[in-house]
């Protein structure tokens, strides 16, 4: 089988990782990659936003499977035009990825099909949504509605940062994604994500995991798009996925289904765990990143097993083979990421690093200049461990890190402290 991976980040990077163990990948090609990835499978420059594009390139190419890694290409429409070439496909189409593209829609979701989640209010002008913000008061969430890459979310602890949130999205900082904003009471609790793969009827849990989203150790500093995470999540218990399943994913995949836009890929539910219950605090349309990376990890050749299934519409026929063990992912970003940070730096000692089903460097934001691998990117690499335990897997992570030779990053050394305080 003739396998296509769209996307250039560690998400693909561990979706490559997982597909090339299985025996039924016959040829790897993804684009356009990164200088990890093509360590391993081939890498092709093309436009993963254009869907002619990417069917013709398939077409050139004798692809069987295409895997949409990231959001910007599923909700230009990449997997229906995949889908209407005869292209079998895993990603939802544009109508439904709308769950993540568009942040008012999901809520609209939610109150057709009484998923809980937080109270909102919707505005496309500033004046207003700044009187609902002195009326509710702070603590209290901002909203870009579109996609924002990750960095669209104020949880603003003052009334001040959250007019200022409005001023920002409103003036342009986040381009299109902030002309209609979603505000939303402050949800107490503790978040985490759960991965749910759905062919548009049948759906499937396919593990948990938790990331960190502050820049800083303790949680503090900016949001970012994740500074690691790690698999399972045990404050997502058995009685807690159950619910979700049966209060928040089923409803919504239902209610797509009854709208004529049903949803086929992986689901990915942003929780907030408070009193024993789950509320959905976001969907996502695709697997998260670095979440991707630890799910990846546990899950190994199977994963290409149950993305075709997903593709194929036969869900209800197959299972997740749980190992019963933990992955962890530390993020290693440039300096000064989530702002302003220099592109260029040397990474020394990877080629020392072990690279095996236990121990592996997940390439983000890197390229290959001169035989050297240089950062081209905010969040640069994902240093990844399983182990028996969750401290195992801690340990043999960092371990990983030290070795790593790049003053001109940086990581959290707290990764998984919610879990092993606990």
């Amino acid at each position: 089988m003739n396998i296509l991976i769209l996307g250039s980040g560690g998400r693909e990077h561990a979706l490559a990782w997982a597909v090339k163990q299985n025996p039924n990948c016959d040829r790897l090609i993804v684009a356009p990659g990164n200088a990890g990835i093509a360590m391993l499978a081939e890498v092709a420059s093309i436009d993963i936003l254009d869907g002619a594009t990417v069917v013709t390139f398939c077409e050139e190419n004798a692809i069987d499977f295409v895997i949409v890694g990231p959001e910007a290409p599923l909700a230009a429409g990449v997997a229906d035009a995949c889908r209407s070439a005869g292209l079998l496909t895993f990603g939802p189409s544009a109508a439904a990825a709308r769950l993540e593209a568009s942040k008012a829609f999901t809520k609209d979701i939610c109150d057709a099909c009484a998923a809980p989640t937080a109270a909102y209010a919707r505005f496309t002008e500033a004046a207003p949504a700044k009187d609902y913000i002195r009326a509710q008061g702070a603590p209290i969430v901002v909203k870009a509605d579109g996609l924002a890459a990750g960095k669209g979310v104020i949880v603003a602890m003052t009334e001040a940062e959250a007019l200022a949130a409005i001023d920002d999205m409103f003036g342009g900082e986040f381009g299109a994604a902030g002309a209609e904003v979603v505000i939303e009471e402050f949800m107490a609790g503790e978040e985490a994500s759960f991965f749910i793969l759905t062919d548009g009827t049948h759906a499937l849990p396919i593990g948990t995991a938790q990331d960190h989203k502050r820049a800083f150790d303790g949680d503090t500093g900016p949001n970012t798009g994740g500074m690691g995470a790690y698999s399972p999540a045990p404050v997502l218990t058995e009685v807690l996925q159950q619910q979700a399943m049966d209060q928040i994913i089923l409803p919504t995949i239902r209610e797509m289904a009854r709208r004529g836009t049903p949803y086929q890929g992986v689901l990915y539910a942003g929780l907030m765990i408070e009193n024993g219950k789950a509320r959905l605090v976001e969907y996502n349309a695709r697997f998260g990143d670095p979440e991707a990376q630890v799910l990846m990890m546990r899950l190994g050749a199977q994963a290409l097993d149950l993305m075709l299934a997903t593709a194929e519409g036969r869900l209800d026929k197959v299972q997740v083979n749980w190992a019963d063990d933990h992955a962890l992912t530390v993020v290693m970003a440039a300096q000064g990421y989530p702002g302003g940070y220099q592109k260029g730096s040397q990474i020394r000692g990877l080629e020392e690093l072990p690279e095996d089903s236990r121990h592996m460097v997940f390439h983000a934001g890197t390229a290959q200049r001169d035989a050297q691998i240089i950062a081209s990117g905010g969040r640069v690499l994902n240093v990844t461990a399983r182990g028996e335990t969750l401290q195992q897997a801690r340990d043999a992570a960092y371990a990983l890190v030290d070795r790593i030779d790049w003053p001109g990053g940086f990581c959290r050394r707290d990764i998984g402290w919610r879990a092993l305080d606990a």
